[in-house]
């Protein structure tokens, strides 16, 4: 009769706990009517409830299964049972906890910053519906960017089961931004943003399987064709940013990749991520198959004075070696060749980037650097190279920079006249 008695108080106990985290909304995670210019769209606050309530529904479920059976049930299956609404409990609390991280962050002081970057990964999904819009096979929630820990930008990817939510999958792309690296130039997002394009678009197979081909086929060395294929998304992610942000999204990869050579110049067995001494010659081949030949031949002679393997390296021979006739076969496969999921076109047709857009580019720059707004209407994706280009001028103070393209960026995407209340009818409906 003791131990009933306490399987009855640890009931209890799950049940005050239980349906707690079934739901989130614009006040319950701190968004004030100032706030709503920033905010998630209400299809993201209804995108995350159907989640919680699919959750909560279990809860319910198992809930109800434990009251039924607990006082006559072996002690032992009372307490799989309980065990098994312990889990459930947790993954709302997993699944609630990401969502509040994400979308309270704003009714924060990084609100502008985050809204601006949203602004930035839509345009990189408009730039492929402008050209294929029959690619995507449903409206799509667009990524949403938020701020925490760690060296570099990450992604999670739409659909994506999560680990952190014990198997619950991503209902839509996350983009995470180190707290260090808010300032709206930086090439590494449109590097992550192309993770997702990749992902959307189902051509993540289609060009493992291609690149691999293509590396055995030229070389014969089923090791390099293993790791050639292994890094796949990172080259198709580096190339694609190449595309969506021009010459400056190379110059900012080499940026972030530039490291002493001991780190640039060792192979790690296994990795996703390309050596980086090789990787930045995968962009120098796509500069110069893009029509920039002047700025991939300046980028070529940079990396090179940086590194040089003849003074010491830690990369395979044979991977060494092969690259000046790999690097090509590998920029050309993913770019250049045509995907079935594509509709039959490469890369470079649904994703466009040429001289003209590289001209305006650096007009705004220049404008930028002056301290006055582009005089004509820019491409939130090409306002980051535009941006990039102007901090490197030296000219314009990095923060009154960062607060003019963050302002220019949330300015193209203020929803009208919210009101709270008016939110929040929309989220309901």
């Amino acid at each position: 009769m003791e131990a009933r008695a306490f399987l009855r108080a640890k009931l209890i106990s799950l049940a005050a706990r239980a349906r707690r985290l079934s739901r989130v909304d614009y006040a319950s995670v701190g968004i004030r009517p100032q706030d709503l210019p920033f905010a998630p769209s209400p299809e993201h606050f209804r995108a995350a409830n159907r989640r919680l309530a699919l959750i909560d529904r279990e809860i319910r479920r198992r809930l109800a299964i434990v009251r039924q059976r607990w006082a006559t049930a072996p002690i032992d299956r009372a307490l799989v049972d309980m065990a098994v609404v312990e889990r459930e409990l947790d993954r709302a609390r997993r699944a609630f906890g990401l969502f509040f991280e994400l979308f309270s962050q704003r009714g924060s002081s990084y609100a502008p910053v985050l809204a601006a970057h949203d602004a930035i990964a839509a345009d990189c999904y408009t730039s492929v519906r402008q050209v294929a819009p029959e690619l995507f096979r449903s409206r799509l929630l667009k990524p949403l960017s938020y701020m925490e820990h760690g060296y570099s930008p990450a992604t999670l990817r739409r659909g994506v089961v999560l680990s952190r939510l014990l198997g619950e999958a991503n209902p839509f792309p996350v983009i995470r931004i180190p707290w260090d690296r808010d300032n709206p130039w930086q090439a590494v997002f449109l590097h992550e943003v192309s993770h997702n394009l990749q992902a959307d678009l189902g051509i993540w197979q289609e060009n493992r399987a291609a690149v691999m081909r293509r590396s055995l086929g030229f070389v014969g060395d089923p090791l390099l064709a293993r790791i050639w294929g292994r890094w796949h998304k990172e080259i198709f992610a580096d190339l694609a940013a190449l595309l969506l942000g021009g010459p400056a999204a190379a110059w900012g990869m080499a940026i972030f990749l530039a490291h002493p050579a001991p780190r640039a110049l060792t192979f790690r067995p296994g990795s996703a991520h390309p050596t980086g001494y090789l990787r930045i010659f995968v962009q120098v081949e796509m500069l110069r198959r893009m029509g920039f030949r002047a700025e991939a031949g300046r980028l070529d002679r940079v990396w090179r004075t940086l590194y040089d393997p003849g003074r010491g390296h830690r990369l395979p021979p044979r991977l060494l070696t092969s690259a000046g006739t790999l690097v090509p076969q590998i920029v050309d496969e993913i770019a250049f060749q045509t995907r079935r999921n594509l509709a039959q076109r490469a890369l470079v047709d649904i994703i466009r980037f040429d001289r003209n857009d590289q001209s305006r580019i650096k007009a705004a720059a220049r404008e930028l650097a002056g301290g006055r707004d582009p005089s004509f209407a820019l491409a939130p994706r090409h306002l980051v190279s535009a941006a990039s280009y102007a901090l490197n001028s030296g000219r314009v103070p990095p923060r009154r920079l960062s607060d003019q393209v963050v302002s220019l960026l949330v300015r193209g995407r203020v929803r009208p006249a919210a009101t709270l209340g008016a939110a929040q009818a929309a989220l309901a409906a």
